[in-house]
């Protein structure tokens, strides 16, 4: 049976690992907290000491964590996985890290024999539940191939936009845009709300407008609302990935005024008021009185 060792039970991880137990992977599973991982172990999957545990005989290491610092821990860090994978066997990273993080961590990897690919993901928690995420990947052709089983339950849409480090360029550039997006989205409703428009009319405008993205209807009538239930993604997090974003955008486009600044000084007060909470709550940051 074939073994994929899987680190990171977040609303994301925890839907893909459910993925592999029903494709009838054998899978080994660890997170700071076991507690997120029962209802999985009681499906099947181990629950391992360490990466390291976890690693141990898996074919394809795959890890969905927060940032840089949590994915050095896991693959590189006391316990990591890297210590016990063996010759040959595949590094997924899905996790939404920076630029130079996942070339850095494809060298130190590869100079251990391994085979890291930068796969970061598009998609709501349900598509992750459902196999259903769009997989942002960085690979060698040949080592794409050799990831595809691997691939193939979490994600029906797989784009491979070059070497090691490309999935993650555009997985920043997505997600720099989302935080623009619902960061003028929060100020344009915020606007709405101190003229006196009709705030069920202008959910309907914004959400059937031509700048109606998908990050716009999913979040206008939500903040008309003030209805942030069932966070998918935080404030903390969308922090952290315009931060990536804005640091590789400044490498890339010295001279340029970069809008992408303005989001991430709004979603740093965000995640300082808000961290864990729906970033779309951005909105009440905006429309506070000051």
């Amino acid at each position: 049976m074939t073994k994929v060792a899987f680190i990171g039970l977040g609303r994301m991880g925890h839907g893909m690992v459910g993925r592999y137990l029903d494709a009838g992977f054998s899978v080994a599973v660890w997170n700071r907290s076991k507690a997120k991982a029962e209802d999985l172990i009681a499906r099947g999957a181990r629950w391992a000491s360490s990466p390291a545990d976890a690693a141990d005989g898996a074919d394809a290491v795959v890890t969905m964590v927060a940032d840089d610092a949590a994915s050095r821990a896991v693959w590189l860090g006391k316990d990591g996985a890297a210590a016990t994978m063996k010759a040959g066997s595949l590094a997924i990273e899905c996790s939404t890290v920076s630029h130079q993080h996942a070339l850095d961590m494809a060298r130190e990897l590869r100079g251990r024999g391994l085979i890291y690919i930068d796969c970061p993901v598009t998609g709501l928690p349900q598509a992750a539940a459902a196999g259903k995420l769009t997989l942002l990947v960085g690979a060698d052709a040949a080592d794409l191939d050799s990831a595809k089983p691997y691939l193939a339950p979490i994600g029906d849409v797989v784009r491979h936009f070059g070497a090691v480090g490309t999935g993650t360029v555009f997985k920043l550039i997505n997600n720099l845009m989302g935080a623009v997006q619902i960061a003028s989205l929060a100020e344009g409703v915020a606007m709405a709300e101190q003229a006196g428009l009709d705030m069920n009319l202008v959910a309907e405008a914004l959400a059937t407008s031509a700048v109606a993205s998908p990050q716009v209807i999913r979040h206008s009538k939500r903040m008309v609302a003030r209805d942030f239930a069932g966070a998918s993604f935080t404030s903390a997090l969308r922090y952290k990935d315009a931060v990536y974003a804005v640091k590789l955008a400044e490498s890339l486009l010295a001279e340029a005024p970069l809008l992408g600044q303005a989001a991430v000084e709004a979603y740093a007060r965000a995640k300082t008021e808000m961290p864990d909470d729906d970033e779309g709550r951005m909105i009440e940051i905006v429309s506070r009185p000051k």
